[in-house]
C-alpha cells in the first residue's frame, strides 16, 4: 500500500505543475477551435489588440473564427522574425495587423524600455518604413483580405515614448497601405471622436470597458469586409 501511495504522490507532483501552467495561459492566447464553415480571421498586434481580443471574438461569434498569435507581436522587428510562424500552414480569410507602439518606444542596449533621454527608438521611422513594406509584401502572399489598424495614440506622460510620435509612423504606414490598396481601420478617429479614454491619462493602454468599445468598432470593419468578399 505504501508503494501505491508513493506512486500516487509522485504522479500528482508532476501533474499539478502541468495543470498550473495550463491555467496560467492568458485566455486571449488560448487556441481557438474553428467552427466549420466560418471564415478564419487572424489578429496580429501588440497589447492594444490583446486588450480587445476576447471582446472581438464575442462580437464576431457566429460570423468568424478569430485567432491571434499567443504573444505580444511587438515591433516590426519581431514581425519580420516571427510572421511565418504566426501565419502557420492554414488558410486565412482576413488578417487585421498593426505594428508601431513598440517601434517608436525608447529602449536601452538590452532592449528594455527606458526614458526618452536614456535610450534610442527601437525601430526609427526609416527602418519602420522598410520593415513594414516587407511585411505587407509577405502578408499579401497569403491571399487574405488585409486590414491595417493604425497605431493608437501616445498620451502625454507615457513612459518611454514621445506624445504624438505615432502620427509620423501612421503617416508612413498610410502611404504604404495606399500603394498596396490595403484598407485601413481608422480606429484612431473612432478613439478621438468617441473620446475613448486610456486606462490612465499617461498610459498607452485601454481599460476593459474602452477595449470593448474598440472591439465593437473593429468587429464592424471586419464584418463588412467579409460580407463584401462574399463570406
Amino acid at each position: 500500500m505504501k508503494i501505491v501511495h508513493l506512486a500516487l504522490v509522485l504522479a500528482l507532483s508532476f501533474a499539478l505543475p502541468a495543470a498550473s501552467q495550463q491555467r496560467k495561459v492568458r485566455p486571449e492566447f488560448r487556441r481557438v477551435k474553428d467552427v466549420a464553415g466560418l471564415p478564419r480571421v487572424l489578429i496580429i498586434g501588440d497589447s492594444i489588440s490583446i486588450g480587445y481580443t476576447l471582446a472581438l471574438r464575442q462580437a464576431l461569434e457566429g460570423v468568424a473564427n478569430v485567432h491571434r498569435p499567443p504573444e505580444n507581436c511587438e515591433s516590426t522587428r519581431e514581425g519580420l522574425a516571427k510572421l511565418d510562424h504566426w501565419l502557420g500552414a492554414g488558410k486565412w480569410d482576413l488578417i487585421q495587423f498593426n505594428w508601431g507602439l513598440h517601434d517608436l518606444k525608447y529602449v536601452d542596449a538590452q532592449g528594455n524600455r527606458v526614458a526618452v533621454d536614456k535610450g534610442k527608438q527601437k525601430v526609427p521611422l526609416e527602418g519602420y518604413r522598410r520593415n513594414l513594406e516587407e511585411l505587407v509584401g509577405r502578408l499579401e502572399k497569403t491571399g487574405a483580405i488585409l486590414i491595417w489598424r493604425p497605431t493608437t495614440p501616445v498620451p502625454p506622460g507615457a513612459a518611454g515614448r514621445i506624445p504624438g510620435s505615432e502620427a509620423a509612423y501612421n503617416e508612413a504606414a498610410a502611404a504604404i497601405m495606399a500603394r498596396h490598396g490595403i484598407r485601413i481601420d481608422d480606429m484612431n478617429a473612432f478613439i478621438r471622436d468617441r473620446r475613448i479614454p486610456h486606462v490612465e491619462p499617461d498610459n498607452v493602454h485601454f481599460s476593459k470597458e474602452s477595449s470593448a468599445r474598440l472591439a465593437e468598432e473593429a468587429a464592424g470593419v471586419i464584418r463588412r469586409a467579409l460580407e463584401q468578399a462574399g463570406h
